[in-house]
């Protein structure tokens, strides 16, 4: 089975306080630490042990700088068989660009199968997936925690609310968008990660992708990013059930809700 996975590089912002940057556009990055983005750590994964499985052929693909080549290279390191990079040049992709740039690049790649993550740790869209797979024709399905090949096609398991999971067979090709926890990335040795140094990436120009001006329009425009103006503390409410509910009820009526 051959099988495309759009990555991407993503800031690391755990246990870090995040600013603005002097534009108000995007956070200060520049002493930021870079990984892959935890979903796409799961898709690829699911990528390489279907291969294991199956046979085939694994491309891994991002859109990002020369500085994001860290991303490909940790896919080789556990496994893909190829890594592209699609170079943006001046553009500064949002989801609809990212996915209208990923799409052209996955057409020219043969696949029976596309994987994204559910959504990235530094914007939580979710929508790239689902836009790629409508610019390619293809069924789509997501929040994907279970996945089994079969004949033809897929039988799939879906993530619903409540705790509730849904089965479902899906025909090839198909793009499916990978929940973490569907199985455990495997470890990256220091000489995996030296032998993928070694490999080669190609990569592609946005202007040579062929697409139209409408295509590469921004649909998101970020006017300003800045921190939650600081307020008061919250008020802790104390008694048992009865007086807490009575103070709840007084807070809601001094707030001007009729009751």
């Amino acid at each position: 089975m051959n099988i495309v996975v759009c990555v991407k590089n993503v800031p690391f912002t755990q246990e870090v306080d995040l600013v603005p940057d002097a534009s108000k556009l995007d956070i200060r990055k520049d002493s930021l630490p870079y990984v892959m983005n935890e979903w796409d750590n799961y898709a690829i994964e699911e990528a390489i042990q279907l291969r294991e499985k199956t046979g085939g052929h694994v491309t891994a693909v991002t859109l990002g700088k020369e500085t994001d080549e860290e991303v490909l290279r940790r896919c080789l390191a556990m496994g893909a068989d190829e890594a592209i990079r699609v170079e943006p040049g001046i553009l500064n992709p949002d989801a609809a660009v990212t996915a209208a740039m990923l799409a052209a690049v996955v057409k020219t790649v043969p696949h029976e199968l596309v994987l994204t993550g559910v959504q990235s740790d530094d914007f939580n869209h979710g929508v790239v997936g689902p836009m790629m797979a409508e610019r390619l024709g293809l069924p789509h399905a997501s929040v994907v925690n279970g996945l089994n090949p079969i004949d033809g096609g897929v039988e799939i398991t879906i993530e619903l609310e409540g705790g509730q999971d849904e089965s479902s067979r899906v025909s090839l090709p198909a793009l499916l968008s990978i929940q973490t926890g569907i199985n455990e990335p495997r470890y990256v040795s220091i000489m995996g990660i030296r032998r993928a140094a070694k490999k080669e990436i190609k990569v592609v120009q946005a202007e040579d992708l062929g697409l139209s001006a409408d295509d590469i329009q921004p649909a998101l425009i970020i006017e300003e990013i800045f921190l939650p103006p600081e307020t008061e503390g919250a008020e802790m409410l104390q008694g048992d059930a009865a007086s807490v509910a009575e103070q709840i009820v007084r807070i809601i009526r001094e707030k001007g809700v009729s009751l």
